[in-house]
């Protein structure tokens, strides 16, 4: 008997068109099913309708039938699922609801009754579980986002559910960080429903391939023949190279890598004290921009960046990697001026632009044109808003966005500025293969105007936009990045 039934769903949200239409489909116990589709194709819908929380959270038409563990969601609430269905969603921040990683992890359990003397054991169980039961103790304020999302997988795994709901579980994870998450994730008894846009790694697990476009299932195959059709229909979900090779079509210059707390050798990190190793490019210097000089940063006391020094400069794109905690939005925070260097100084030249890794948090007006167009003028919140590939959307409200839709509308708000700077926190989260290879074209075509600088996981994305890689080492202890 399946575990999970979709029949003939179709839903929309209020006041937009369907976000699903006519799907069906059947998850059995144990059975590992992978989701993939571009942005705003009804991933997250589908995954929230499993949960319970589409239609009774937020609201809409809903047509059709679902049964998850024997029960219909529309009449069982999600909170009658709770016992037998958990979901890591796509934003950590929006998930996590107290103060203390312990606390948020039991937080569950203590909803399901679970007897007293068992929650914290279990709670710190499954901290480590996922490889931070050193955080236990620490505040949920002071994580990163990819620590937050191993905190709401292990809130997940404490529960141990039937059916476990990923929303882009990886989005915000170093590539050995994201591994380490999907291994635990999908090693267990519960069935997994996951959606990526990061597939390579989820691949290797799933037992079978969903591809949404526009609300409907073109595909529903074994993995075997996922991969298959995906590599004659749909090449840019399974094919690294031709991000690679977006790299030789959009860059004017050869990559050149540098490391302020390590030199790079292949994908490994080698530990040194930090030091000003930049490399000027092949073209000769050209005009800096931003020039950050031994700067020191701590939070509380811990040190995230020691001695770090970093110059931008007009006409460059610079990825910035490194794994989680290593101290990346601290320094990126402190180029573009959003923080003060407690020791070493900052000097910038113009305007700078910041792309918080969760732009959700700073959308206010009610439709995605007149965000954009705050304080600069409709025509050209238009002209920027089909450059970020988001044409036709200038009257839907930003929150009935996907979670891609909304990272380019944000993008689009902080572009329209013109900025000299322009510091981009993870901007491929959540974000379709085929629009990043959109938005790395698009950063090449206008980095002349600029310097950038790119915070990313995304290491495939990193060489396709790159002139030059900065990687940030290991941090002592896990700080806020």
């Amino acid at each position: 008997m399946a575990l999970a039934l979709v029949d003939g769903l179709t839903f929309s949200y209020p006041d937009a068109p369907p976000a699903l239409e006519d799907v069906s489909l059947q998850v059995e116990p144990g059975e590992v099913v992978l989701l993939l589709g571009a942005s705003g194709s009804g991933k997250s819908t589908l995954l929230r309708a499993l949960a319970g929380l589409v239609p009774w959270f937020h609201g809409g038409r809903f047509a059709g039938r679902v049964e998850v563990a024997g029960l219909d969601t529309r009449s069982a609430r999600p909170a009658d699922l709770a016992g037998s269905v958990a979901t890591v969603f796509q934003d950590p921040e929006d998930q996590v609801v107290l103060a203390g990683v312990a606390a948020e992890v039991a937080f569950g359990l203590e909803n399901l009754g679970v007897a007293p003397a068992a929650i914290l054991p279990r709670a710190h169980a499954a901290l480590a579980a996922v490889g931070i039961e050193a955080l236990a103790e620490r505040p949920t304020t002071e994580l990163s986002g990819g620590e937050l999302q191993r905190v709401c997988l292990a809130s997940a795994l404490a529960l141990d559910p039937e059916l476990l709901l990923l929303d882009e579980p990886t989005s915000q994870l170093d590539p050995a960080a994201a591994q380490a998450f999907l291994e635990r994730a999908l090693g267990g008894r519960a069935a997994v429903v996951l959606s990526e846009q990061r597939p390579a790694t989820a691949l290797r697990y799933a037992d079978r391939v969903v591809f949404l476009e526009r609300g409907r299932i073109l595909l529903d195959a074994s993995r075997d023949d996922a991969l298959e059709w995906l590599a004659a229909e749909r090449p840019a979900w399974t094919e690294p190279s031709n991000t690679l090779s977006l790299a030789e079509t959009c860059r004017s210059e050869t990559m050149l890598v540098s490391s302020i707390h390590g030199d790079v050798q292949g994908n490994r990190v080698v530990p040194h004290e930090p030091s000003n190793t930049l490399s000027l490019d092949r073209k000769g210097p050209r005009e800096t921009v931003c020039r950050v000089e031994r700067v020191r940063f701590a939070y509380d006391g811990r040190p995230v960046l020691d001695g770090a020094s970093l110059e931008l400069r007009r006409g460059e794109v610079v990825a910035l990697t490194g794994p989680n905690g290593s101290g990346k939005t601290t320094l990126a925070k402190l180029a573009a001026g959003l923080l003060e260097p407690q020791a070493g100084h900052v000097e910038r030249a113009g305007r700078a632009a910041f792309l918080l890794q969760d732009p959700g948090r700073y959308l206010v007006r009610e439709r995605a044109l007149d965000e954009v167009a705050l304080g600069h003028g409709r025509e050209r919140a238009r002209h920027v808003l089909a450059e970020v590939g988001l044409d036709g959307v200038e009257t839907r409200h930003p929150r009935d966005l996907s979670s891609g839709e909304r990272e380019r509308l944000a993008l689009a708000t902080v572009l329209v500025t013109d900025p000299d700077l322009l510091v981009l926190d993870e901007p491929t989260r959540g974000v379709d293969p085929e629009r990043k290879a959109e938005l790395a074209a698009l950063l090449r075509a206008q980095a002349h105007r600029r310097a950038t600088l790119v915070v990313t996981h995304d290491r495939l994305f990193a060489a396709a936009v790159a002139d030059r890689e900065v990687s940030l080492g290991e941090t002592r202890e896990p700080v806020l990045a």
